[in-house]
């Protein structure tokens, strides 16, 4: 897809992120899911899950490679292009080379991507002055391709190294000044949490440009499902599976 066309879907994206009308992105890990998402009336954006195509391919999250990541998102794409609607991207941490990362995920259609402030391989908190860095490369490579309005949602994970509100929030204006246009905050599972009174905190602090589990009248402009729907639909296969095997189903 052309450099110019890509570049208005990621301002269609920019401009779905309204903080107290958020765009609700069901993220999918497969051309099925994606076909049924894209279906789907509520559907004005698609989002793909890190977790989920790494579990499609048998292994962890945080295991998995930028190849096979941008091949599940490439068949995400295939069907976002088909029904001209904006794709983002999970793209964990952005692997080690940003701007190639950024470049590489362009090229499969996405207009807009995920970059956590976590170091998957020593599993520590970046600096903020690394993942600002970070995210102004992340944009830098964008503009190179042709798309100046990429459409970063930057996750802080301060929570779940001890950090408090305050810092979330801090870090969440310093990644917005560097070029994000959402920051999502990660609570959990393995964090503490966001309570309602910290994620009206975290909107009045980030201007509602806030990636959030909340309902829209707290303010958000972005709320992602993330794996949700990949948990349920291995729940609903597992049943469907201990049912058609029971012995009374062949009788």
């Amino acid at each position: 897809m052309a450099a110019q066309a890509l570049n208005d879907k990621a301002k269609a994206l920019r401009k779905l992120c309204k903080p107290g009308d958020p765009v609700i992105l069901t993220n999918v890990y497969d051309a099925a899911t994606a076909a049924i998402v894209a279906q789907h009336s509520s559907t004005r954006a698609m989002a793909t899950a890190s977790y989920a195509i790494a579990a499609t391919n048998g292994i962890e999250d945080n295991d998995l490679s930028l190849e096979d990541n941008l091949i599940g998102i490439r068949k995400v794409a295939g069907v976002a292009s088909k029904k001209d609607l904006p794709l983002t991207a999970d793209l964990q941490d952005g692997y080690d080379d940003v701007a190639t990362m950024i470049k590489q995920a362009i090229d499969t259609g996405a207009v807009g991507c995920n970059i956590e402030d976590v170091d998957n391989k020593t599993e520590k908190l970046r600096s903020v002055e690394d993942a600002v860095s970070r995210i102004k490369t992340a944009m830098s490579a964008a503009q190179q391709v042709g798309v100046p309005d990429f459409c970063i949602n930057a996750r802080t994970d301060v929570l779940s190294f001890g950090g408090s509100i305050q810092d979330a929030i801090a870090r969440g204006k310093a990644y917005l000044e560097a070029g994000a246009v959402t920051v999502f905050v990660w609570g959990g599972p393995s964090g503490r949490g966001v309570s309602g009174d910290e994620a009206k905190q975290l909107v009045q602090g980030l201007g509602g440009y806030l990636n959030a589990k909340q309902l829209a009248d707290l303010g958000v402009a972005r709320v992602s499902i993330g794996p949700e729907l990949y948990s349920k639909a291995m729940t609903g296969f597992r049943d469907a599976l201990e049912l058609i095997t029971k012995k009374e189903s062949f009788r």
